[in-house]
């Protein structure tokens, strides 16, 4: 070989990472270190193989992505898909009885003919991808709620099937493993040594240039999206055998976790350039950011920041590198095109520095505060909840079914409290927002960092059984407060009130209110929440018993939303215009439905229901809500606490019948439950004495 041929080839480095991939190499080896110092039982076996079980179903839609995006394109309907295919799998099997694989196999199918529908409109018809798959990002959604009204879930899959999703093969190695790995082999091989694939490029940087090749630029684009569509049934059918149910909501936001894998790996937004190497190194740096934050302690919203900030910065890199690359050869040499691209690298490296520092900063701030705390206890209270064996704080988990609800947030300032008056060591982390897979994510995340006792606000019980059992194998304690999971997957329940007493005390002022008699309506959180379907259940027994010129004229759902709240309450005065009283069984839906109510102008209406007496006092002053039920809920977060600390000291077992828990003295116990009281009522002559 001559020495120019020999000059020509470039180095090894180039050819094994040709976008600088080697960033994220970087990025890893720093989180690892950082988290392996913050983060308890980050670097084990068990966290590893965890690690890549949470990856599977955003990994295979990275996967499917990036050579969607190699040719310019974009797929922002995978997540609708994986929602589609859900209930769809889940209905062809219960309501249909096919067997399950024959039930998957029609799901392939279907993500096969939903990613043919956006290959048709964009190779053959030349629609923008943006504009189609968010097209159908919507009706794919729409489909899947259709299909269910919204209120479908389909539950009880055999457990050969749930295996795929929630086995280990000899007790550490999840089998999707294996479903990840060959869809890596598959596309890595397909992209990087097939002429097919290397003719995507081609198209991405020019799809011109690429028919003037010869290349069948619309054919090539008809297999990218139809394999798009496939891989977000395949992996739907991973996220169904994950969760134990199939819902219309599964996958939401999926697609934007997906993108950010891939474009973190190096993909240009703008087409011709990625590699499946940096998609799959993209893909862990964010999932071992999300999961070593969790095992530090710290909370999942800082997971975003940082992600946020790398991707925002990769993007504009991009940016500015294919700005410079449609600059004439001749303005720029090769030395300035090399220098670009170290730049480029250490703009990088100083934004994965900066990030590191803020992990490590809020680390040790987090454990200054424990260490001053500490100091700050009496003895007394330390010596009680040390764990004797290793002379360490205990540690309660508790999880909130959505933490920006006012409503947990105000269970959450009982919980400090009882926490800081027993020198223990509280993490209060869960979703944003009502979420069953991310409840999942962190009570997996707690069980790897090896905390005592486990205490989850429950958004769907049967989802998160298997990982509460899985935590109970372990050693861990598990409570379950606000609503219950299946009763071996916890030990105790702390219970706000029993659900017929709620639906009893929720019936007999509702009929105060309407003097007995006319029709009301029911404004619920959400349609699967199984405790607010226990109390529609006892308020529909105690109407029939007690009061038969009562009349519920319909249950609608309001996702926890204000607004929602305001346009159901909107809609039901407009469809029952004899309905003399809407009631709302959810904090946010009761000051939702009295904003329609005292809109509306009509004095014929009320609104009351399950709120804060906070959020409800105007409309309370307004006569709009003659009254809100609830409980203390600064109390029942005081009691979470002090009851997780009796079942970890074994203080409190089964047969007891109470319980004794700081200020609220002795408790009621019940069976397996803990009993906070009865339902307490607020109206205008006592809301004002409340204040949370």
């Amino acid at each position: 070989m001559t020495a120019r041929a020999l000059q020509s080839i470039p180095p090894i480095h180039a050819r094994l990472f040709p976008n600088q991939e080697w960033t994220l190499l970087v990025v890893l080896l720093v989180e690892c270190a950082l988290f392996s110092v913050t983060g308890n039982n980050f670097l084990t076996t068990n966290n590893g193989f965890e690690i890549v079980r949470l990856s599977v179903e955003i990994g295979l839609l990275a996967l499917a992505l990036t050579p969607v995006i190699i040719t310019g394109g974009i797929d922002l309907s995978v997540g609708s898909m994986i929602g589609l295919s859900a209930v769809v799998l889940g209905g062809l099997w219960h309501d249909a009885h096919w067997p399950l694989p024959v039930a998957a196999l029609a799901t392939l199918a279907l993500g096969s003919l939903g990613g043919g529908l956006n290959a048709w409109l964009i190779a053959r018809l030349n629609l923008p991808p943006l504009i189609v798959t968010l097209g159908t990002f919507s009706l794919y959604r729409g489909l899947a709620e259709g299909l269910t009204r919204g209120l479908e879930t389909y539950r009880g899959f055999p457990s050969e099937f749930l295996f795929w999703g929630q086995g280990y093969l000899g007790g550490i190695v999840p089998p999707q493993l294996f479903v990840l790995l060959a869809a890596i082999i598959g596309i890595w091989w397909w992209l990087h040594r097939s002429i097919y694939g290397r003719s995507l490029y081609a198209i991405g940087l020019s799809a011109e240039g690429a028919r003037y090749a010869g290349i069948s630029v619309a054919r090539r684009l008809m297999w990218v999206y139809v394999l798009s569509g496939l891989i977000a049934s395949l992996a739907a059918i991973i996220y169904v055998a994950h969760l134990g149910q199939a819902k219309s909501d599964a996958g939401t936001g999926y697609e934007l976790m997906a993108i950010t894998a891939v474009v973190l790996g190096g993909t240009s937004i703008y087409g011709g350039r990625g590699t499946v190497l940096g998609t799959v190194l993209g893909l862990f740096a964010v999932v071992i950011l999300q999961n070593g934050l969790r095992l530090s302690g710290q909370p999942a919203e800082l997971a975003g920041i940082l992600t946020g900030v790398l991707l925002l910065t990769t993007i504009l890199i991009d940016r500015y590198a294919h700005r410079r690359r449609t600059v004439p050869t001749e303005v720029h040499s090769s030395t300035e095109d090399f220098e670009v691209k170290n730049a480029h690298v250490a703009i990088l490296s100083a934004v994965i520095l900066a990030a590191a520092l803020i992990v490590a900063g809020s680390n040790w701030l987090l454990v200054r505060s424990l260490q001053q705390n500490t100091g700050n206890v009496p003895t007394a209270a330390n010596n009680n909840a040390v764990t004797p064996t290793t002379n360490r704080k205990l540690t309660i988990a508790v999880m909130p079914k959505a933490k920006g609800d006012p409503y947990f947030a105000s269970c959450r300032q009982g919980a400090e409290e009882a926490a800081k008056e027993l020198g223990i060591e509280l993490l209060w982390d869960g979703p944003t927002e009502v979420d069953a897979a991310k409840q999942n994510e962190v009570v997996e995340a707690w069980i790897t960092r090896g905390v005592d006792v486990i205490a989850v606000a429950v958004s769907n019980k049967e989802a998160i059984a298997t990982v509460l059992r899985k935590a109970r194998q372990k050693g861990i304690k598990v409570l379950t407060w606000d609503a219950d999971a299946e009763k071996d997957a916890r030990d105790f329940l702390v219970n706000q009130a029993t659900p017929q007493g709620i639906g009893y005390t929720l019936v007999d002022e509702a009929a105060r209110i309407m003097n007995g008699a006319g029709e009301f309506a029911i404004i619920t959180g959400s349609l699967s929440a199984d405790n607010q379907n226990e109390w529609i259940k006892h308020i529909k027994a105690r109407v029939a018993e007690k009061f038969p010129n009562l009349k519920l004229v319909g249950v609608q759902p309001s996702d926890d939303d204000r607004d929602r709240a305001f346009t159901e309450a909107q809609n039901i005065m407009k469809t029952h215009p004899n309905v003399k009283l809407i009631m709302a069984i959810s904090a946010p839906a009761v000051p939702g439905a009295a904003e329609a109510v005292k809109q509306s102008g009509r004095k014929d209406i009320k609104a009351m229901g399950l709120s804060l007496p906070n959020l409800c006092k105007p409309y309370v002053h307004d006569d709009v809500v003659p009254s809100v039920i609830l409980w203390n809920t600064i109390d029942l977060g005081y009691l979470v606490v002090h009851s997780a600390k009796a079942v970890s000291e074994g203080t409190l077992k089964p047969g007891a019948q109470e319980l004794m828990a700081g200020r609220k003295g002795k408790v009621v116990v019940k069976g397996d439950e803990i009993i906070l009281g009865p339902p307490f009522v607020f109206n205008k002559g006592n809301i004002d004495q409340y204040n949370f």
